[in-house]
C-alpha cells in the first residue's frame, strides 16, 4: 500500500504514519512546518519530507491513499490534485476506521479522562499480554509509539475526541469509529468555537452513544447528570452499564482501592483518576479480564504523560504538570491535589491557551474553579490572542471571571517563573496546568530547581 500524509507533523498525524511503516506500508508526507518530537521521529523512520512546503507533484496516481490532517487547508495544492486525479481521501480518523473495520473497536469518549482511561486500559492489557491495536492522546512509558496498528490484532483500543474530523468533515472524530464498546467519562462544555452552545455540545455525545454498533456496549459515569441521562436512555439493543467511585482509602498518601476485604495500592490520586479505573475496569471486563487480573496490572501505572505527572519531589514539596485547561478538569486536578497533601499547601498555576479558554464570553465558566488551591495563578499571553482572532482580554476580566479576589494573573511567562523560584517551597506542592508551555517554561528544570531549593 502506498500513503500520502498531508500535514504529516502533527502529533496524531506523524503517529498514524509511522504506525503504517511499521505494517510495511509505503509512506510519504509533506508540511509546511515540523516541530519535535515530530521532526526527529518521522527522520527515524525515515519518511521526513526532504523540504517544508506543499508541491501537488508528491500526489501520484500510483496513490492507495491520501490522509488529510486538521492543519491542512481546504484550497491545499497537493488535496486538489488527489482529487483530480480521484485518489481516495481518508481524514485521520477516517483512516482509523478503515484499518480497525473487522476488529472490536473500543472507542473512549468524554470531555475529560479519555487519555487517561485509555491508557489505563492498555497498561492492563500489556501486563496481561493481551494483543491489542490502538490510538492514544498521550506518549505513554512503556509504548513506543501513540497509535499501533497491526494485521493480527483482533481489538482496537481508540481515544474518542469529540473534535472535528478535518477540514473538510466537520464530524467530531468519535463519530467516525462506530464503536462495538463505547465509554462516556463526562461531559463539560468545550470547544466553543465549534459547538457555541452547551446543548449543541451534548448532542455530540447523544449521536456517539447511537452509533453503537447493534447489541454493543455503553459503559458510562453515572456520577454525572449529562452522562446518566444519555446512559439510560440509549437503545434498548445497546447494554448500558453505569459506574461510580469505587470504595477507597488514602494513608501516608498513597491511594488504596477496597477489594475482596484487600487494600489495593494505586500510584494515582484524586476522584476523577478513580473514575477513570472504575470506567477502564468496566472496559477490561468487557475484554475478558476479571477483576483480581485488574487489579494486579493497575497498582503499576502511573499515569500518562502531562496528566498529574509528577516533575519533581523531596520529602517536603512535590512539583506536577497537568493537562488542564477546561474548568471542569481544572477543577478536578487542583482539588485531586489538595485532598491528597492536605498538610502541604498548594500553588496552582493556569495557562489559559485554548480558543475556549481565551473566549471572552467563555471565561464565566471558570468561576470557583481554582478554590481548592491556597495560591491561584493565571497566565495568558495577549499575542496568542491576536493569532487566534480573538477580542483582547483584560487581567480584570480574568480576575472577575474566576470569582477569586486573590487571584494572581499574568502576562508575562518570565516574570511568573522569577515569582515562582522566589517563593518558600517547604511543605507546599506546585501544580502547573496547561494545554502549553506557558510560552517557554521547562517544566522539568523549574521542578529541579524547586525540589533541590526547597
Amino acid at each position: 500500500m502506498n500513503v500520502h500524509f498531508i500535514a504529516i507533523g502533527g502529533s496524531a498525524m506523524h503517529n498514524l504514519a509511522i504506525a503504517l511503516v511499521k505494517k510495511g506500508y509505503r509512506v510519504t508526507g509533506s508540511d509546511d512546518e515540523i516541530f519535535e518530537p515530530s521532526r526527529g521521529r518521522l527522520a527515524k523512520y525515515g519518511i521526513l519530507p526532504k523540504k517544508e512546503g506543499w508541491d501537488p507533484e508528491h500526489i501520484q496516481a500510483d496513490l492507495d491513499a491520501v490522509i488529510v490532517g486538521m492543519h491542512a487547508k481546504e484550497d491545499n495544492p497537493e488535496l486538489n490534485q488527489a482529487k483530480i486525479l480521484g485518489i481516495p481521501i481518508f481524514s485521520y480518523p477516517e483512516y482509523l476506521y478503515e484499518q480497525a473495520k473487522d476488529k472490536t473497536r473500543v472507542v473512549i469518549g468524554g470531555s475529560h479522562g479519555k487519555t487517561t482511561i485509555t491508557s489505563m486500559i492498555l497498561h492492563v492489557l500489556q501486563f496481561h499480554n493481551m494483543d491489542c491495536d490502538y490510538m492514544v492522546g498521550a506518549q505513554l512509558e512503556g509504548f513506543e509509539v501513540m497509535v499501533k496498528i497491526t494485521p493480527t490484532a483482533r481489538v482496537m483500543i481508540l481515544e474518542g475526541d469529540e473534535y472535528l474530523t478535518s477540514p473538510l468533515d466537520r464530524r467530531p472524530k468519535f463519530h467516525v469509529y462506530k464503536p462495538d464498546i463505547a465509554l462516556i467519562s463526562g461531559i463539560a462544555w468545550d470547544h466553543i468555537n465549534v459547538f457555541p452552545t452547551f446543548e449543541m455540545y451534548v448532542d455530540q455525545f447523544r449521536i456517539f452513544a447511537e452509533l453503537i454498533t447493534p447489541r454493543g456496549k455503553l459503559i458510562y459515569c453515572s456520577e454525572d447528570p449529562e452522562v446518566k441521562e444519555i446512559g439510560e436512555n440509549v437503545r434498548p439493543d445497546i447494554q448500558s452499564i453505569p459506574y461510580g467511585l469505587p470504595e477507597h482509602s488514602v494513608e501516608d498518601g498513597i491511594t488504596l482501592i477496597l477489594f475482596e476485604n484487600q487494600k489495593v495500592p494505586l500510584r494515582v490520586f484524586g476522584e476523577h483518576n478513580l473514575l477513570n479505573l472504575n470506567g477502564a475496569r468496566l472496559v477490561c471486563n468487557a475484554l475478558g479480564i476479571f477483576n483480581k487480573d485488574y487489579y494486579e496490572a493497575i497498582q503499576s501505572f502511573s499515569g500518562a504523560s502531562k496528566r498529574l505527572e509528577k516533575v519533581a519531589e523531596n520529602d517536603q514539596t512535590s512539583v506536577f504538570k497537568d493537562f488542564a485547561h477546561s474548568p471542569s478538569k481544572l477543577k478536578a486536578t487542583t482539588a485531586a491535589v489538595q485532598s491528597q497533601f492536605p498538610n502541604r499547601k498548594l500553588i496552582a498555576c493556569l495557562e489559559l491557551h485554548t480558543y475556549s479558554s481565551l473566549n471572552e464570553n467563555f471565561l464565566d465558566q471558570y468561576a470557583s474553579c481554582m478554590d481548592s488551591a491556597d495560591v491561584a495563578i493565571v497566565y495568558f499571553n495577549p499575542h496568542t490572542l491576536q493569532l487566534k482572532r480573538l477580542p483582547a482580554i483584560t487581567k480584570e476580566q480574568v480576575k472577575e471571571a474566576f470569582a477569586r479576589p486573590d487571584l494572581k494573573v499574568y502576562t508575562d511567562s518570565m516574570q511568573l517563573l522569577n515569582d515562582l523560584l522566589k517563593m518558600d517551597w517547604q511543605g507546599a506542592n506546585l501544580l502547573m496546568m496547561s494545554s502549553g508551555n506557558f510560552d517557554g517554561i521547562d517544566f522539568n528544570e523549574l521542578g529541579s530547581k524547586i525540589a533541590n531549593d526547597a
